[in-house]
């Protein structure tokens, strides 16, 4: 399909041939400190999405109406605790520190071209390279799983990364708080809270109005329809429930087929409804954060122990206070969306960023090495690990024999978030013996750069 490159096998690519010939980052200029806190991203992120993979779509946030109740019997208290966790310790902060080293990767990428003397291809690399991703994330989305992320990150990169490159660290960073400051008001974050609080208000007084006796105005009566239509997607009856089930277990083609709404939803509505702020804020802190060495564990210990403590100190009292407002409310709809919701940014930034520093400090200290480098493998592999997470899941739940899809409690989802991870931090360092570039990293840079790349190690170059 492509032709060969010209380059001996084990050799480093980029700075291989003439000076101004481009090619992907070879093994020797990797950062480990970059590719661990990849793997700690793309390991954690799995505890929050592994309720998309095993329960309905609308229990994301808050598991409300699912096929095993969550909140009551006899292990409502183990769920409860893991919800808390969930949302205390990763929900939304490893898909923020994913977002940050995806910025961080912009700069990596074109500042090494550029000091190359090859910045006048670097926008066509940049351009195809974030194209391929698009498609790879319209395919995962509809023949895979509809919680994909590569659609967004292809297009937050083809339409904002590219001119912020040359910014400088603070700018970077100033301009990504305000960002996420507007993305308060996202389809994600406070959005819903602002929209429903104003058609609930909306509601109340139709439905005063006509218990007065007064007859309702078509916006009035469209108000009330709107209102219940809202509290029903948030709690849904036990026949929208019975009715996922059977699409579900169907087979392939009607599982996804049940998926595509939701897939339109993220991509076309979502994503120009503001809701590409939810990933670009990151991004661009991630490019500042890259520039003034953090991101590289070029610090010292003790700017890492102070951020992590600061951070955390932020992140985990909002969050939750956030999580017991909307627990004790009975997740009340507009109780939890005004104290899960409008705080979300905040309390993910902040715990996003403490959890990078206290990697970081253990990569510093030389603490747990075998582990930092099994995480830094499956950094490495992030793309191949990511979609092979997806196919792993789906087969579990969806395509194979099991069928788990609805039939677990919700804490013994993470039983199978346990088993991912083994396979993730197994097969990694052993391909990496053996192997350049994990499977779907080699697709996607050989795409391209429109050349194929030399997959196999030479010997003795593991």
């Amino acid at each position: 399909m492509f032709p060969q490159v010209s380059v001996p096998a084990g050799t480093d690519e980029e700075l291989a041939g003439p000076p101004r010939q481009l090619a992907p980052t070879g093994r020797q200029e990797r950062i480990s400190s970059v590719d661990v806190l990849r793997g700690v991203a793309l390991l954690g992120i799995l505890l929050a999405n592994v309720t998309s993979f095993g329960l309905p779509d609308w229990a994301y946030w808050i598991p409300l109406s699912t096929p095993r109740p969550v909140f009551e019997g006899p292990h409502a208290h183990l769920n409860t605790v893991a919800w808390f966790a969930r949302w205390i310790v990763m929900e939304g902060k490893m898909r923020a520190l994913f977002s940050m080293l995806f910025g961080a990767g912009v700069v990596l990428l074109t500042s090494r071209a550029e000091e190359r003397g090859a910045s006048e291809r670097m926008a066509d690399i940049f351009l195809r390279r974030n194209m391929w991703l698009v498609l790879f994330g319209v395919l995962h989305a509809y023949f895979v799983w509809f919680g994909d992320i590569l659609y967004f990150y292809g297009l937050d990169a083809l339409i904002f990364l590219y001119p912020c490159r040359r910014l400088k660290a603070r700018t970077l960073i100033l301009a990504g708080i305000a960002v996420l400051i507007v993305d308060m008001a996202g389809p994600l974050t406070g959005g819903p809270a602002l929209l429903d609080s104003a058609l609930s208000r909306r509601a109340a007084e139709a439905k005063a109005a006509a218990s007065a006796g007064t007859p309702l105005t078509d916006a009035q009566q469209a108000d009330v329809t709107a209102w219940n239509t809202r509290l029903e997607q948030w709690k849904p009856g036990q026949k929208t429930i019975d009715e996922d089930l059977a699409a579900t277990r169907r087979g392939y083609v009607s599982a996804q087929r049940k998926d595509v709404p939701a897939v339109v939803q993220f991509e076309r509505d979502w994503f120009y409804a503001f809701g590409f702020c939810d990933m670009l804020g990151l991004m661009l802190i991630g490019m500042g954060l890259f520039k003034n060495g953090f991101l590289t564990a070029r610090m010292s210990a003790r700017v890492y122990a102070v951020t992590a403590l600061v951070c955390a100190s932020i992140s985990v009292p909002v969050v939750a206070l956030g999580a017991w407002k909307a627990w004790a409310s009975g997740f009340d709809l507009l109780t939890s969306e005004w104290w899960l919701g409008l705080p979300y940014d905040l309390g993910r930034a902040t715990g996003a960023v403490a959890i990078a520093a206290a990697t970081l400090l253990l990569i510093k200290t030389g603490a747990v090495r075998r582990v930092t480098r099994r995480l830094a493998a499956v950094g490495q592999l992030a793309l191949s690990n990511y979609l092979g997470t997806s196919v792993i899941c789906k087969l579990l739940f969806v395509w194979g024999p099991w069928k788990l899809y609805g039939q677990l409690e919700y804490y013994q989802l993470y039983y199978v978030v346990a088993a991912v991870w083994c396979v993730n931090l197994v097969w990694s360092p052993i391909w990496l013996r053996h192997f350049e570039f994990g499977p779907a990293e080699w697709v996607w840079r050989s795409l391209t750069y429109w050349k194929r790349q030399p997959m196999r190690l030479a010997a003795g170059g593991a």
